[in-house]
């Protein structure tokens, strides 16, 4: 099949993707944030929205979308602050409502569900850092005058979502199991929620701080 890479470029990428797996970011700070306030479907929903953000980027990147933002100075400035300040914003939430957040049922639930699902999606695609991640990473792994360039792009940034994506189901199922002891004991959860504010407001500095070139 024209889209599949070689056999070693394919275990070469595998590779890197799992150690990139392994590595906290703003989206696995946001599953295990979810999840011990929420529970594990809250946070499952997180972690899909993550999933398809990086599905999008994989196809800005393999039409050269990606590119054209980097490229224009007004567009990166606006997606980084947007994205610095999405994350302020989850930081605030995780002070103002973390460990003292109840979920209600009802449409409450379908809401929160939708919600998670948002926030797992925005944090990707306001990531400039992936972005310039995504352009400089996978067209490490395909010759640019390869004529199935595109194709192959998009298998990379797909099996990397399959590859990475049973890591994450781990990540907020441990969250979860955690979030029983937690809740037995709210100083401690309450704690964290400020540890996870803290984490988000680095991100959201570092993201700002990002130079497209």
């Amino acid at each position: 099949m024209t889209f599949l890479p070689s056999l070693a470029t394919f275990l070469t990428f595998s590779l890197a993707i799992f150690l990139l797996a392994i590595t906290p970011g703003p989206d696995m700070t946001l599953w295990i944030s979810r999840s011990l306030r929420d529970g594990r479907t809250i946070g499952m929903m997180a972690l899909l929205g993550t999933q398809l953000g990086i599905t999008v980027h994989t196809l800005l990147v393999a039409f050269g979308i990606s590119a054209l933002i980097v490229a224009s100075p007004a567009a990166f400035f606006v997606l980084k602050t947007g994205g610095a300040a999405y994350l302020l914003w989850l930081a605030v939430q995780a002070v103002r409502h973390g460990s003292n957040f109840v979920l209600k049922a009802g449409g409450k639930q379908e809401a929160s569900l939708t919600h998670a699902f948002i926030n797992g999606l925005w944090v990707n695609l306001l990531n400039p850092k992936v972005i310039i991640f995504f352009m400089t990473f996978l067209p490490q792994f395909v010759s640019a005058s390869d004529p199935h360039v595109t194709g192959k792009l998009i298998f990379l940034g797909l099996w990397s979502i399959v590859l990475a994506f049973p890591l994450g189901v781990a990540i907020v199922l441990g969250a979860d199991l955690v979030s029983v002891w937690l809740q037995a004991n709210r100083k401690v959860l309450r704690a964290i929620d400020y540890v996870f504010a803290s984490v988000f407001s680095i991100f959201a500095v570092k993201i700002f701080l990002t130079q497209a070139k």
